[in-house]
């Protein structure tokens, strides 16, 4: 087997550690994943649920404050996520105080991820059955009881649903993230594999990408059918 991958993947095999290798893009990957989904995923619910209450068949409705966060969420998911990376470097550099490597990723991964997150969670929680919400207020539940005890607790399936394509959607992100100089994974695949005329390192990086990808979707998959039951 070992003999088999050598003759096989040899670049793989030469790029697999040291600093610029494989364990240390997997690593960036993971990195630039998880921090960025903490913050967007806090962003992204804070957002989501401000949009839903301030519509106007929200319960809290308030039109200029709905059309002000709706268009804030519109602008920043049109942007292509290219262009976003070189518009806010010098905010990205004000608040990690770099613009390359997997910190520098950060901040637009960050911006680029939490408005497609809220409109998702907008989406998840609007269908939650009118009829319980009218129940909950009929019962004199305040806003935020109804928000924490009705929405996120009946629309719980559909958020870890959105949660899910948001994560992937996130990981295909820190591929472009990485490159353009971002690291990780999308660095291994581009900057070793295509310029170095390396297909098996982007082959491999492709296949660690999807990997990753596939166990995002079965943990998501599996908690939707645990709650669903």
């Amino acid at each position: 087997m070992v003999k088999l991958i050598n003759t096989w993947m040899p670049n793989v095999v030469a790029n697999w550690s040291g600093d610029n290798g494989f364990e240390v893009a997997i690593y960036q990957t993971l990195y630039m994943t998880f921090i960025s989904a903490i913050f967007a995923g806090i962003l992204g619910i804070i957002l989501g649920i401000a949009l839903l209450v301030t519509d106007a068949n929200g319960i809290l409705p308030h039109k200029r404050l709905y059309y002000v966060l709706d268009k804030l969420v519109n602008l920043f998911r049109s942007i292509p996520f290219v262009v976003l990376l070189a518009v806010i470097g010098p905010f990205t550099k004000l608040i990690v105080g770099q613009t390359i490597g997997p910190t520098g990723a950060l901040v637009p991964l960050i911006i680029g991820t939490a408005p497609f997150f809220a409109r998702q969670v907008q989406l998840a929680l609007v269908e939650v059955d009118p009829g319980i919400i009218e129940a909950a207020q009929a019962m004199g539940l305040s806003p935020w009881q109804i928000i924490y005890h009705v929405y996120l607790t009946e629309g719980l399936p559909e958020l870890i649903r959105s949660a899910t394509l948001t994560l992937i959607s996130l990981i295909g992100l820190t591929a472009m993230a990485g490159a353009v100089g971002g690291g990780g994974l999308g660095n291994m695949a581009i900057a070793v594999g295509y310029q170095r005329f390396e297909n098996d390192v982007t082959i491999v990086s492709m296949i660690l990408i999807l990997i990753l990808v596939f166990i995002v979707q079965g943990i998501g998959d599996f908690a939707v059918k645990k709650l669903q039951h």
